[in-house]
This record gives structure tokens, C-alpha cells and sequence, in this order.
């Protein structure tokens, strides 16, 4: 059975910093692209994040490029989100995601119907 776990959201001042995390297991997590997508009340789910099965290659949204870093340990199970400067645009459901699909990291990264398991999600809030 496939279990997605993310952890680290909260709430934070506008120019503070969270590191989100998400675990995955039941499945061989260097077979799967993942990514971090978020979604705020009344919006649809967007990407943020995507890394290639190997960690050698990303893409992140204009919005958050200069200010998120997404990394992954294949040997621990382990994606990361190091977001930094953030901004009360920011504030939303987090989520983690992992795709099968031989398709780029880019293409994938907007169209989250195209990834195969979901976290729970984690709760990011940004005050002013």
C-alpha cells in the first residue's frame, strides 16, 4: 500500500522560512518524478515544484523560483521544499505528489492530473 506524508507547514511572518517534507512508501521512490503543488481556498490546485527521478533536474513556477528550492533523497525516501522570503500569496494547502509517466519534469508539473499519488497535504499560512 502507497502512503504520502507531508510535514512542515505552519504558520509563519511574511519573510520567514518553512522546509516542507514528504515520505513516501510502498513504491520504488526513485521510479517517480515528484513535485509539491499547493492550492488556496478558491483556486485550483497549481504546481510549485517538480524534480526529475534522479534529482538532477527541476522546474519551479515564475512565482517562486527565486525563493523555493526542491530537492530529493532518493536513499531516504524524502522530498524537500525550502521555501524562503515568504509572502501571505504563498498561504495554501501544500501538497506532494508522485508520477510515473515518461513525460518532462515541465509538462508534468502542469497538469496535476497526470501524477499518480497524493499526500494528505500540509497547511501553509503567511501572515503580514
Amino acid at each position: 500500500q502507497v502512503q504520502v506524508v507531508e510535514s512542515g507547514g505552519g504558520l509563519v511572518q511574511a519573510g520567514g522560512s518553512l522546509r516542507l517534507s514528504c515520505t513516501a512508501s510502498g513504491l520504488t521512490f526513485g521510479d517517480y518524478i515528484m513535485g509539491w503543488f499547493r492550492q488556496a481556498p478558491g483556486k485550483e490546485r497549481e504546481g510549485v515544484s517538480c524534480i526529475s527521478r534522479s534529482g538532477s533536474s527541476t522546474f519551479s513556477a515564475d512565482s517562486v523560483k527565486a525563493r523555493f528550492t526542491i530537492s530529493r533523497d532518493n536513499a531516504k525516501n524524502t522530498l524537500s521544499l525550502q521555501m524562503n522570503n515568504l509572502e501571505p500569496e504563498d498561504t495554501a494547502m501544500y501538497y506532494c505528489a508522485l508520477a510515473s509517466k515518461l513525460r518532462s519534469i515541465i509538462s508534468l508539473c502542469w497538469t496535476p492530473s497526470d501524477f499518480d499519488y497524493w499526500g494528505q497535504g500540509t497547511q501553509v499560512t503567511v501572515s503580514l
